[in-house]
């Protein structure tokens, strides 16, 4: 699943990038297209919650762990070098499950979040985002003024805000303008192997359309980012394109281990 200059943060590869990272191939034009944080292919991992244990001598499988054994979240509001998040990916199409991806926090101005990307030790990638968690820079591709995936403070549910920005690939020259929006949904509780969380659900919706494009085709992309602020990231994360009305990507993201530098 790793490729040069392909994150985990959600998706397959798109101009990068779930929290992918995510890669959307043969868009308009033929041409590759890379995008925001990470590898968006993820994984929706069900994992049972405060469910009644059976009576061992009715039902002797093993008791799901119940909220009070889940461990504590550790703080890590403000980023820090040494920072990380490991992701399973999950292509929701084919069911391939891949993983973990981790993202490991570089360095941290008070602008700018740099991280790399690696999986079973293999470089996968760096890139830079600003201190809300949008994308600046990943290998080829320059966003302008970002790439609109982050979060807005303050976080309260019913918050929106517009998303438009130009994707540009430095080396040949290709530009892609994304137009859409975004939106808190909802605070949610949501479980993943690595825990408990107290989430903001951020809907992203946006089209894509080449800038030299004559075809009239249109890609849609509807994204959903369960951010946590206790950890400054999020924990799920949703990736679904759209050329035409017809599915071409379907990617789930999810946090499976966090941490802070040893």
């Amino acid at each position: 699943m790793v490729s040069q200059n392909c994150s985990a943060h959600a998706g397959g590869c798109f101009p990068r990038c779930a929290s992918g990272g995510i890669r959307i191939r043969n868009l308009p034009g033929g041409e590759e297209l890379l995008s925001h944080r990470i590898a968006l292919v993820g994984i929706f991992i069900l994992i049972a919650t405060g469910a009644a244990a059976q009576q061992a001598d009715r039902d002797s499988s093993p008791v799901p762990p119940t909220f009070a054994e889940l461990p504590t979240v550790l703080a890590m509001e403000e980023p820090q070098a040494g920072d990380h998040w490991a992701f399973e990916t999950r292509d929701e199409i084919t069911g391939k499950l891949t993983g973990p991806q981790t993202t490991t926090v570089t360095e941290v101005t008070p602008t700018e979040i740099s991280v790399r990307f690696s999986m079973s030790g293999i470089d996968g990638g760096f890139s830079v985002y600003d201190r809300s968690w949008n994308l600046k820079s990943g290998g080829i591709w320059k966003y302008s003024p970002n790439d609109g995936m982050g979060i807005k403070a303050p976080l309260r549910n019913g918050a929106s805000w517009a998303v438009k920005s130009e994707a540009v690939d430095s080396e040949h020259g290709i530009v892609w303008a994304r137009n859409g929006s975004s939106k808190i949904l909802v605070q949610e509780k949501i479980m993943t192997k690595a825990g408990l969380f107290d989430t903001y659900l951020i809907e992203t919706t946006f089209s894509l359309r080449r800038s030299t494009e004559i075809s009239n085709n249109k890609t849609e992309v509807t994204s959903r980012t369960w951010y946590a602020p206790a950890i400054d990231h999020w924990v799920r994360r949703t990736f679904v394109a759209r050329t035409d009305g017809h599915v071409r990507t379907n990617n789930t993201l999810e946090l499976v281990a966090y941490g802070r530098k040893e």
